[in-house]
């Protein structure tokens, strides 16, 4: 989160950067907050000088009463009971107002990086660059809904059963497919210098709050009901929050890790064409990959993670492009957000693949994750990618693919999913 010290500091660069995220009242919220914290700090002020007289009051009293002036003491120690009262009610009052100060201070977004584009929507986001071109199809070229019930490699109905909409069941050719693809972007991945991690994919509300996830998207979260427990978005939450309360040695940076997981997303109030299918599930396989930096490294880093998402896409032969998204398009955590999409050749639309975001500061203030340079703690920078999230990719090979043949396996896949095509 940001910090007070910063804030009072930058205050027209806090309040710019959060209008540029479309934050509301920015300039009032900014101006509440010094405002509440001149509070806390004078009542702390005002306790501390009621306690200095406290305490000079009973060393008066301790010299009254050897000197045999027992009323005078005894009127004294009234008058420090008084204090002593007082301090305590200004200590509650100043710890209530850092409270609120706190429960405010969350809810700010992290500010965007100078070269964010203005706008609202992601109409405004800007493409950095295209790759590829758009695939070929036959005439009846199917969307990917209707080949999977051709080839019987996904089955919507049977999750439906099982659990509900959004928990597809993955069969045959399309259940060796999603392994194929996971071990691929792992493999790939470790190629590039990343260390695997296999974590948990529950998470407590400290590791949520870490992250940013808690508490500006509990309400896309599913909780378990006994616990408090709740099942990860992404695997950027418990693979991040290894590093909460550290202090990394300077020698171990950067730190690059990649894991598997499942992810689980509520994704209430979503309806509608664009989420058929594969386009938007509640229960999916991400590959995430996680860095942790110096902050003078961390925009390389970000460039770095961008072109490693880009060499998957290429290798799989996918049509993509690059986008920078704009102050209102982008996460609650993020300063810089690059998204991937690939084009489905049947949907004739984009399709987000991942989302690779630079958090600088942000999460490593709340995590109290630091360093020492030169003798000196300091925030890292973290940062985190999908490389890659399934279902969308899937769309898009089954789309982009199609033949009289049937769905031809990229031939990068074929060493994972020993056959060439699904027919």
């Amino acid at each position: 989160m940001l910090t007070l010290p910063f804030i009072r500091a930058n205050q027209e660069t806090t309040i710019a950067g959060l209008q540029k995220k479309h934050f509301a009242n920015a300039a009032e919220i900014v101006a509440k907050l010094i405002a509440q914290d001149d509070q806390r700090k004078a009542l702390l002020q005002q306790a501390e000088s009621a306690l200095e007289k406290s305490n000079a009051a009973a060393k008066e009293i301790g010299a009254l009463m050897q000197s045999g002036q027992k009323e005078l003491a005894e009127g004294k120690r009234a008058e420090t009971s008084a204090l002593k009262a007082s301090i305590k009610e200004m200590e509650e009052a100043a710890k209530a107002a850092e409270k609120e100060l706190t429960d405010l201070l969350v809810t700010l977004p992290n500010l965007p990086h100078s070269s964010v584009p203005q706008g609202k929507t992601a109409d405004d986001n800007e493409v950095v660059l295209t790759w590829g071109s758009v695939p070929e199809l036959p005439a009846d070229a199917q969307p990917h809904w209707d080949l999977i019930k051709k080839y019987d490699i996904i089955d919507f109905d049977l999750g439906n059963k099982i659990t509900g909409a959004g928990f597809p069941v993955y069969k045959g050719k399309g259940a060796r497919l999603q392994r194929a693809l996971i071990n691929f972007f792992l493999d790939e991945a470790i190629k590039a210098g990343y260390y695997e991690i296999q974590p948990p994919i529950l998470i407590n509300e400290d590791s949520g709050f870490g992250t940013g996830q808690l508490p500006d998207k509990e309400g896309q979260m599913y909780v378990t009901k006994e616990e408090g427990l709740f099942l990860i978005p992404t695997a950027e939450v418990p693979i991040t929050n290894l590093y909460r309360d550290v202090i990394v040695n300077e020698k171990e940076l950067p730190i690059k890790n990649v894991g598997h997981t499942p992810c689980f997303r509520r994704e209430a109030g979503s309806w509608g064409a664009h989420v058929r299918g594969l386009n938007r599930l509640h229960q999916f396989d991400k590959i995430e990959i996680v860095q942790i930096h110096k902050p003078e490294n961390s925009y390389a880093a970000l460039e770095e993670m961008s072109l490693h998402v880009q060499g998957l896409l290429q290798k799989l032969g996918l049509h993509y492009r690059v986008l920078r998204l704009c102050g209102g398009d982008m996460g609650f955590a993020s300063a810089l957000t690059y998204d991937m999409e690939a084009w489905s050749g049947a949907q004739n639309r984009w399709l987000e693949v991942s989302s690779v975001s630079n958090f600088e500061t942000f999460q490593a203030n709340r995590l109290k994750l630091r360093t020492k340079i030169d003798g000196k703690s300091i925030l890292c920078h973290t940062l985190n990618g999908s490389a890659l999230a399934l279902p969308r990719i899937v769309a898009s090979i089954l789309e982009n693919n199609q033949g009289p043949d049937g769905i031809k396996i990229p031939e990068a896949l074929v060493p994972y999913t020993g056959f060439t095509h699904i027919n």
